[in-house]
């Protein structure tokens, strides 16, 4: 449940990649919170009844049918815990990030449960019959207790520090998705009312070597977000290059977005807007390019077909700068990404803003730009990289946990879906002073001691009464 949680900052990923495998569009990741809460609930529900068993004497006796749901449990996250491995092993990076914001208050929930659950150990402890399980008990708690209480010392996060950086500038990644289908008009549109001081997109050719915007690519490429089934009947396995730009601007590129809400914020629009999404189309790069300089906005992209070129003249690089030069827009507006063609593109259209998705490349080409998945860089990694002067951009961060984490760590702008949300946010969730954060965990170990040495005595006062009292009634009374 905790991975899940996590991991839902990536959850399109999971169900795009679904798509691609099923050509059919399915909320799988929700599937999967689903069951995991189902689970974390059923399991939480037999362990409180269990201790309240524990706390009066009780017997355990688990029903024959709850250990045949156990064990269904526990293959369930079992395989579950081998997919995520093999498919999607990259995001136990994320899972370890998110310690970094979340083992503070881990810590203290450990502390509160510790101290609940003393009352039990030392109800054990005393009922114990041999000095053996005595010690045992006694030993394993304190060692468990030394951890719990302790652990503080080993927790290392950008968030307890006594600076805060400036917000990280966002990116608005295809534009605004959660407000308007991706890689439209509209969206870009909606993520300007964000304030975000770039565009993120996904450029391609058509057949007439015109740039547009499209994020997939290769065979059935518009199956996800257009109607091509319905306008170019049999055609909807084709590639970007059997299609004119101006067949593909006959495509409705909105409809899909109302339909599959996959970002389940559809019913958050207006009658007005749900009507504007629905008739979307796809753009050309020319037309986001002459909203950019309108607005002042600079601009990101990846060419997805770059890698199928035979030379600079003949690639997709070529075609975009030669489109991006006939724009007139500012050249340091264009943060050029592409690295097969870089060279090139520079001696060509000079004063691009170049950005690298690699450290080594950046530094052998002496720039100071990067733009990386945010679980590629640590948070330390990032810290140093802002201290000597190279902006980093991160995506895709659209989680407020995770947002509020790489800005304590200094990122200089996230590229996101959600910019309508971490808009809003004046501050981290959470940042704390070291000597705040140290009077806290103090604070509360201390509090958690004394309970539990309360908690100590109040059991071995109950469990001399109760001895009492059992002895006084195996005395046989005396005749008179």
């Amino acid at each position: 449940m905790y991975v899940c949680f996590i991991a839902f900052n990536d959850h399109n990923d999971v169900n795009w990649h679904a798509f691609k495998t099923l050509k059919k569009w399915v909320n799988w990741y929700m599937i999967v919170m689903v069951v995991s809460a189902v689970l974390a609930t059923y399991c939480l529900l037999l362990l409180v009844f269990g201790l309240l068993h524990l706390a009066v004497r009780e017997p355990l006796d688990l029903h024959w049918l709850h250990k045949v749901f156990l064990f269904l449990g526990l293959l369930t996250v079992t395989l579950g815990t081998a997919g995520f491995c093999k498919e999607w092993i990259e995001e136990w990076q994320t899972v370890y990030m998110s310690f970094q914001a979340t083992a503070p208050f881990l810590q203290l929930g450990a502390v509160v449960a510790l101290t609940l659950i003393s009352w039990l150990v030392f109800q054990g402890y005393h009922t114990a019959q041999t000095a053996a399980s005595k010690v045992f008990i006694m030993l394993t708690f304190l060692v468990v207790s030394a951890a719990v209480f302790l652990c503080p010392l080993a927790i290392c996060s950008p968030c307890i520090a006594n600076n805060l950086p400036p917000k990280p500038a966002l990116v608005g990644h295809r534009g605004a998705p959660m407000l308007a289908p991706e890689n439209t008009m509209l969206s870009f549109r909606k993520s300007m009312e964000c304030g975000v001081v770039a565009f993120e997109t996904d450029v391609q050719l058509s057949k007439d070597m015109k740039p547009f915007l499209m994020h997939d690519n290769g065979p059935s490429f518009l199956l996800r977000t257009t109607d091509v089934k319905e306008k170019f009947l049999g055609r909807d396995a084709d590639m970007h290059a059997n299609f004119t730009l101006q067949a593909l601007q006959t495509l409705n590129a909105g409809e899909w977005f109302v339909r599959t809400d996959p970002f389940q914020s559809v019913s958050s629009l207006s009658k007005e807007e749900k009507r504007e999404a629905n008739n979307q189309s796809v753009p050309s790069l020319s037309e986001l390019l002459v909203m950019a300089k309108k607005h002042n906005v600079s601009l990101i992209f990846d060419l997805k077909n770059e890698k199928n070129s035979t030379g600079f003249h003949n690639s997709d690089s070529y075609y975009t700068a030669e489109t991006i030069e006939k724009s007139g827009i500012s050249p340091d507006k264009i943060w050029w990404l592409p690295t097969e063609y870089r060279h090139d593109v520079r001696k060509v259209t000079p004063g691009l803003k170049q950005v690298y998705n690699n450290v080594q490349e950046m530094y052998a080409d002496g720039g100071s730009f990067l733009n990386m998945k945010y679980s590629f860089l640590s948070t330390h990694e990032i810290s140093e990289l802002r201290k000597n002067n190279v902006s980093v951009n991160l995506w895709v961060v659209n989680e407020r946990w995770l947002f509020s984490l790489l800005w304590c760590s200094g990122a200089s702008s996230v590229t996101t879906n959600a910019c309508h949300i971490l808009k809003s946010m004046s501050k981290p969730d959470w940042h704390l002073e070291p000597n705040m954060y140290m009077g806290i965990w103090v604070s509360a170990d201390v509090i958690s001691l004394l309970l539990m040495f309360g908690l100590f005595l109040w059991q071995k006062r109950r469990n001399h009464v109760f001895h009492q009292n059992t002895s006084e009634r195996s005395v046989p009374l005396l005749p008179r």
